[in-house]
């Protein structure tokens, strides 16, 4: 998902010493992370419809949970990376777990008060802490095994990711939304209403106490672990000047595509539950609603093995503008149909979104050389995207309806087209000589 960070500033300049055993559980410990990271990211699409029903939000309003979330990419990244230069990957891990428990712990002062902008402080903490872990989960993935092998490592991990964002939302569902149905939230006020939103919000308070206790037990065992790597962390630059490189088109275009795929992708995934419950599309409920996110996530995990296979035989930029070419179809059918159509032609959005993230950053990094763990650093922030299109959308959808909001994802995958259509050759090697 939204959740593909590709790369961090953080790049030893030695492999670390994880051979046998070590190697093969380092690795399966990474594969954990994306699955939960991913799987964690996704829930917020359950937890917007809770929260705009229990205080009453616009669409514009409730969006603010993607800003508080997706904000973090952009104040963390380089923090989190420096971090990581510091510490190290595992002991930087580790607090990185530390920092999600914690936020997952906010939920319940938030649940509490039933206060929206607690539960939107709890998300920021909550992506600190993810930020954190994938900037450190990248790099070690590929540097644990065969450097010719490292694709494949990389691509392997990110299908556990979108495992995760298949997965969770399902449960999420099921924890989260499962009881909005029983009450009828416009006949109550004053005392009553607030003790609804409060026993309404422990619901989610209790989810997000059981993902805190799992992830405490994982930043411990973490810990216990934080020997098994020796590595070299000197001779690194410093990633303020990086941003030099948005000057080359190539690379500037890029980062901005990877801000609006980021922004189009949970923008829409933000508003589907509310999307297919309309009357005029599949009139669902609110479960039963949420119960269909994971065949738009699922589309993800199943497009990054479809996807990695047709790249070996097609430019990747003709595979990106293909496949952005597509997405325009489908959320241009979708927001001029009614019923399955509608509904079912914006759920499968999720497998066009597939290879997009890991084909915009190979093309943006082109040709950085040793400049490209700083590019990397650049587009860690460029996920920030994620905090601005969703609100934008949410904004249009209050002054028009859900299907006309569907226009500001189109104009994020029309940008991706034309990135794909520019960068559909290769550029000249310049390994080496950049910087």
């Amino acid at each position: 998902m939204h959740a593909d960070i590709q790369g961090t500033p953080a790049n030893p300049v030695a492999a670390p010493i994880a051979d046998g055993h070590d190697s093969r559980s380092l690795r399966l410990f990474v594969f954990g992370l994306f699955f939960v990271f991913g799987g964690i990211t996704s829930l917020n699409d359950v937890l917007i419809p809770k929260l705009k029903d229990l205080f009453t939000l616009n669409y514009a309003e409730v969006m603010l949970v993607q800003t508080a979330f997706f904000a973090a990419y952009f104040f963390m990244s380089l923090p989190s990376a420096a971090l990581v230069r510091r510490v190290c990957y595992l002991r930087a891990a580790a607090y990185g777990l530390l920092t999600m428990t914690a936020g997952c712990l906010l939920f319940i002062p938030a649940s509490s008060s039933a206060r929206f902008a607690l539960f939107l402080s709890a998300l920021f903490v909550l992506a600190s802490g993810i930020t954190l872990v994938q900037v450190v989960a990248n790099p070690l993935i590929s540097l644990l095994g065969n450097p010719a092998t490292t694709s494949s490592r990389l691509t392997f991990a990110q299908a556990f990711n979108s495992l995760g964002t298949t997965v969770f939302p399902y449960f999420g569902s099921l924890l989260i939304l499962g009881s909005l149905a029983t009450v009828d939230r416009e006949t109550l006020s004053g005392a009553a209403l607030q003790a609804y939103r409060i026993a309404e919000a422990h619901v989610v308070g209790r989810t997000y106490l059981g993902l805190a206790i799992a992830l405490a037990v994982g930043a411990a065992l973490v810990w216990s672990r934080r020997h098994r790597l020796r590595l070299d962390m000197r001779g690194h630059a410093g990633i303020l000047h990086a941003f030099d490189l948005l000057l080359r088109p190539r690379f500037g275009i890029g980062a901005l595509c990877i801000f609006l795929y980021v922004g189009a992708e949970v923008a829409i995934g933000s508003l589907l539950v509310n999307y297919l419950m309309q009357p005029s599309v599949l009139h669902l409920g609110e479960r039963q609603a949420g119960q269909h996110l994971p065949f738009y996530w699922g589309g993800a995990l199943i497009g990054r093995f479809v996807g990695s296979g047709v790249m070996r035989a097609v430019s990747p930029g003709k595979v990106l503008a293909f496949v952005a070419a597509a997405a325009l179809v489908l959320l241009t059918v979708s927001s001029h149909s009614h019923g399955a159509l509608a509904g079912w032609s914006l759920l499968a959005v999720g497998l066009c979104n597939s290879i997009m993230f890991p084909t915009i950053f190979a093309l943006a990094c082109e040709g950085l050389g040793r400049r490209a763990p700083e590019g990397s650093g650049v587009i860690a922030t460029a996920i920030v995207g994620g905090a601005v299109i969703p609100p934008l959308t949410g904004w249009v959808a209050d002054l028009t309806s859900l299907a006309a909001a569907l226009a500001v994802p189109a104009a994020c995958y029309a940008v991706i087209l034309g990135y794909g259509v520019y960068a559909r050759h290769p550029l000249a090697a310049t390994a080496g000589r950049a910087g």
